[in-house]
């Protein structure tokens, strides 16, 4: 009796976390506005951003530098 409690039991879990995982919705990242592309690099500056946060001009220098700034040295 208590084997068949556990097995429903975890068979509740089961079908409870594929619910979850099935309706989780994924914005393309927490960084990524709605409409950008999908992948993993965002267009430059504070409206490709999640939260439309105003940048400062030293963060959004920086921010439309990437990737090129982080390159691989092949040399």
């Amino acid at each position: 009796m208590a084997l068949l409690k556990l097995a429903t039991l975890g068979a509740l879990g089961y079908a409870g976390y594929k619910y979850f995982e099935k309706n989780k919705t994924d914005n393309n990242g927490v960084a990524f506005a709605s409409g950008e592309p999908k992948g993993q690099f965002r267009n430059a500056g504070a409206d490709a951003t999640a939260t439309h946060d105003r940048m400062s001009t030293t963060d959004e220098t920086l921010d439309e530098t990437f990737p090129a700034s982080d390159a691989t040295a092949k040399y």
